[in-house]
């Protein structure tokens, strides 16, 4: 049998590609919300971030989700992802 390709997706925050599976989902969605998506699957666009607050962190500095999204993101969106991503470390 032939091995299963792993689809690979690249980190908005440390630029590394690395498995689908290990990265959490933000998406906008149609009505322009920032959410994070830990099932994958909500409707909209998407970008990929590591699952540790560096990379989020590294996201902001450089305005990654801004650019991925093509629309400003507030800084009380970047500490609600932060508070998520908190929740799911632990």
């Amino acid at each position: 049998m032939k091995p299963r390709k792993i689809p690979t997706r690249m980190c908005v925050g440390c630029r590394e590609m690395k498995p689908k599976a290990e990265l959490i989902r933000i998406v906008k969605t149609p009505e322009n919300e920032i959410k994070l998506d830990l099932t994958g699957k909500l409707c909209g666009r998407g970008a990929y971030i590591c699952r540790c607050e560096d990379c989020l962190n590294k996201a902001q500095k450089i305005n990654a989700l801004a650019k991925a999204f093509e629309k400003q993101i507030d800084t009380t969106i970047y500490e609600g992802l932060r508070e998520e991503l908190k929740g799911i470390e632990q």
